[in-house]
């Protein structure tokens, strides 16, 4: 009897999906990132963490061009997840409702620092899609 060899065998075989990421590790991946974008007042970096035509990275961007252009730059900004549920999973498309608030950033105006006031919670629903191999917010909705 001729056994297949297991090359034979692998390639034969359907493909299988990649299994959907962990949300949180997307979630705060991309928080970080955005935090890096607005402490280096880094306009196109922010912008490539959005999804094409994406009104939530348009008004992030608008926002930041406005800071960037009155001389403040934003450090220590972290979001604090208080809850997060995912609503959908594939390999390309993660849809997740979001509660949060933004800790510890402070802006920075001529080498001071003065903390921002304290950011009240935030429910929102994300809807991020897999762009190049990269994580990119499509959506950001308000949940309530």
């Amino acid at each position: 009897m001729i056994l297949p060899s297991l090359a034979l065998l692998t390639a034969l075989a359907p493909p299988v999906a990649p299994a959907p990421p962990d949300p949180l590790e997307v979630l705060h991946a991309w928080d970080a990132a955005r935090a890096a974008a607005w402490a280096h007042a880094d306009v196109p970096a922010l912008r490539s963490l959005y999804a094409a035509g994406s009104a939530s990275g348009a008004a992030d961007v608008a926002m930041l061009r406005e800071w960037r252009a009155r001389g403040v730059r934003v450090e220590g900004m972290s979001m604090q997840v208080l809850a997060a549920r995912e609503l959908s999973a594939t390999s390309h498309r993660l849809v997740l409702r979001v509660t949060d608030r933004l800790v510890g950033a402070q802006a920075v105006v001529a080498g001071r620092r003065v903390p921002l006031p304290r950011d009240e919670v935030s429910r929102r629903v994300l809807v991020l899609v897999r762009v190049a191999g990269e994580w990119r917010v499509e959506e950001a909705r308000d949940a309530g």
